[in-house]
Order: C-alpha cells, then sequence, then structure tokens
C-alpha cells in the first residue's frame, strides 16, 4: 500500500508516492487522492524549499524501483551535486558501459527531480527528459539549479 501527496511547482503538478517509509515514485498530475503521512509531508516541505532555492541537496530515504544497472545510475545521479552538469558519456565511463543505455536508465527514474537525471546532458546539448514537458522541464530546472550558465 501507497501513500501520495500533491505539490504545485514551476514545472507542473507534482504527485509524490511513498511506499514502506521510502519515497518511490515523483510523477506529473494527480492520479490518486492525497493521503500524507509525515513522510510525505517532510517530502513536500524539502520540494518546496527547492523550488524556492534554498534547498540544494534532498535528504529522503529513495526506493526507486529498478534493476541492479538502473540502480547503479540512480546512484551516480544523487552523485551530482546541485548547480552541476555531466554527461551521459561521463557516467558510461564511471559504470564502464555506454551512453545510450545510461540515458535509457535515466528514462526510466522514478523519482525525477530529487533523483536528479535533468542534470544529465548529452555531449552536444542537452539530450531528452522523459518528465512532463520534456527538454522545456529539464532546462526549467537547470536554470533553476543555475546549473546551465548559457541558457540563463
Amino acid at each position: 500500500m501507497s501513500d501520495v501527496a500533491h505539490l504545485d511547482t514551476p514545472v507542473g503538478p507534482l504527485e509524490i508516492e511513498a511506499a514502506h517509509d521510502a519515497i518511490v515514485r515523483v510523477g506529473w498530475g494527480r492520479r490518486r487522492d492525497p493521503s500524507p503521512t509525515p513522510l510525505l509531508e517532510e517530502a513536500l516541505d524539502q520540494l518546496r524549499r527547492y523550488f524556492a532555492g534554498d534547498l540544494t541537496r534532498f535528504d529522503l530515504p529513495l526506493a526507486p524501483a529498478g534493476n541492479e544497472f538502473q540502480q547503479s545510475v540512480f546512484r551516480e545521479l544523487l552523485a551530482i551535486p546541485y548547480g552541476e552538469t555531466c554527461t551521459y558519456g561521463d557516467l558510461a565511463a564511471r559504470l564502464s558501459t555506454f551512453g545510450q543505455p545510461i540515458g535509457q536508465a535515466c528514462g526510466a527514474n522514478p523519482i525525477p527531480v530529487i533523483i536528479p537525471c535533468h542534470r544529465v546532458l548529452s555531449a552536444g546539448g542537452l539530450g531528452g527528459y522523459s518528465g512532463e514537458g520534456g527538454s522545456e522541464t529539464k532546462i526549467a530546472l537547470l536554470k533553476l539549479e543555475g546549473g546551465f550558465p548559457f541558457l540563463l
């Protein structure tokens, strides 16, 4: 059984889902009625502070679904500091793989924004983003963090 909470943000309405005392999903829209818990209230508070520019690192228990490789990519994503970016190739080199599987794992990230897949760029530019709004949302998140200065 999982619980959800909702938050209106500059990148659209988010639905945050928790199960077994961990955040398991962040998605766009509102699919279920809210059932806030103390953990979800903390997640909402941290997301509000992030979007206000007052929080640079989330401190929440996370349990993203994914296979072993995807989990390794999610760990690497969490290590990218606020306001910084890297390329799919950079992550591929760290994990002894290729850029395409890194991109696929980023696209499968069930906890975007908190697990910052928006901080990963292609070698030649922006790259994709699987969240609502695609590249526009990625750009908005990067601008918020100051991590893509030539867009500002």
